[in-house]
């Protein structure tokens, strides 16, 4: 009975769509991750001042928040599209399949970098991969026991370290940067380790990491006034306050363009959008977003967004998504297991 619902419920939804309920609404609605929004704000911006159209509406929701909506149902009360700093997750294809959303394309554009950065006032610091998983981890092996999190200091973790407190403003468990950070660096570190469980990812939740919102400006005004704190955040937060902050060396590699893009910066990542196909007639100017968005304009080799801190593709690889998003390839379930 339920099947047949849902296929009812989409088809109203599509039929809302494209008649009343688009007049109701004039602009591209798009929701999603903070690391993706100032990219997908300025081709927003773009398209508001070089066509007929408004510039679309952009909200920083996280991740996780942007999918919930986008996968929530078909119709002109949910985003178009979902900015992602991952890739869509099988449950959330899932979900969204089972409100109604099942024509789904998958845009990939450019590579991040997760940064992890001190006020500039502080001396560079530089730090393994296993010594940042201990010093964010939720639990750590001791005397063959598995206890919270007991480091205080860094020099705890490594006497080489400085005796400086450990404190992280980092994404919330909505952001896909939390859940970038906790596969690259706790799992990678911890989940295959002896006597963790399989593919363990927590994150400590004590005072030594607090969530701060999706919102990387407000992380980076901290780290000013904190001068002990490091942020966790996207590469292009960084770039954009240089003057005032620094990336910390991960295994020996400092985050910029070419480690980032190379991927021997160890905590790299690509971004992507999702666009909703059955919204391109009814939602006026969505169209012409998507083809702006993907264009060498844009996301290019010397494109516009890579001044703000994207990192292209390979122009093979470039070439290839842009083909499958304007062609309006169906994302399945399949690609998301690959």
């Amino acid at each position: 009975m339920n099947r047949f619902l849902n296929k009812a419920i989409f088809v109203l939804a599509l039929l809302l769509v494209g008649t009343g309920m688009a007049h109701a609404r004039d602009q591209v609605k798009i929701a999603g991750s903070s690391t993706v929004f100032p990219f997908s704000s300025y081709v927003a911006e773009e398209l508001g001042a070089t066509t007929k159209f408004p510039a679309p509406v952009v909200e920083s929701v996280g991740s996780g928040g942007g999918h919930k909506l986008f996968g929530a149902g078909m119709g002109a009360n949910t985003p178009d599209i979902a900015n992602s700093s991952r890739r869509m997750k099988t449950s959330e294809f899932e979900n969204a399949a089972k409100n109604g959303v099942t024509d789904i394309s998958e845009a990939k554009i450019g590579f991040d970098g997760i940064a992890v950065a001190q006020s500039k006032v502080n001396a560079p610091m530089s730090i393994t991969l296993e010594e940042l998983a201990m010093a964010t981890a939720g639990h750590i092996m001791v005397d063959g026991k598995l206890v919270p999190n007991p480091y205080k200091m860094w020099n705890e973790i490594n006497p080489n370290l400085p005796a400086r407190k450990i404190v992280f403003y980092g994404p919330p468990t909505s952001s896909g940067t939390r859940d970038a950070f906790e596969e690259m660096v706790v799992e990678k570190i911890f989940g295959k380790k002896e006597g963790y469980k399989k593919g363990y990812h927590e994150i400590r939740q004590d005072n030594a990491y607090v969530p701060a919102g999706e919102n990387d400006n407000l992380i980076v005004q901290k780290l000013v006034n904190d001068k002990d704190a490091f942020g966790i955040f996207g590469y292009s937060f960084l770039e954009e306050n240089s003057d005032s902050i620094q990336g910390t060396a991960i295994n020996g590699v400092t985050p910029n363009p070419d480690s980032v893009a190379s991927g021997q910066y160890p905590i790299s990542r690509s971004l992507f959008f999702y666009v909703k196909n059955a919204h391109y007639d009814a939602i006026p100017g969505l169209k012409e977003y998507v083809e702006l968005f993907m264009s060498e304009k844009m996301i290019g080799k010397d494109g516009l967004l890579k001044s703000i801190g994207l990192i292209p593709l390979p122009e093979a690889e470039r070439a290839q998504t842009r083909e499958n998003v304007l062609a309006k390839k169906k994302l399945t379930l399949d690609d998301l297991k690959k």
